[in-house]
């Protein structure tokens, strides 16, 4: 493991907490999953271009999908 995937992965892991803090603050489901989600997945992508893409789509969806 390289040193930017554990500061990538710690960065998204904290956007995630936020997020899943204010989904079950708001008893909204979008921002908990998205958050449990940003949580997980670094555990499963070794490239770090790739850890950054998909953490930059996962931390975009609350924004654009409302239920």
């Amino acid at each position: 493991m390289d040193t930017s995937q554990l500061i990538w992965g710690m960065l998204f892991g904290s956007i995630g907490l936020g997020y899943f803090i204010y989904g079950k603050k708001q008893r909204a489901a979008v921002p908990l999953v998205t958050g449990i989600t940003l949580f997980i997945f670094p555990y499963f992508i070794t490239n770090v271009y790739a850890l950054v893409i998909v953490g930059a789509v996962i931390v975009a969806v609350p924004y654009f999908v409302r239920l």
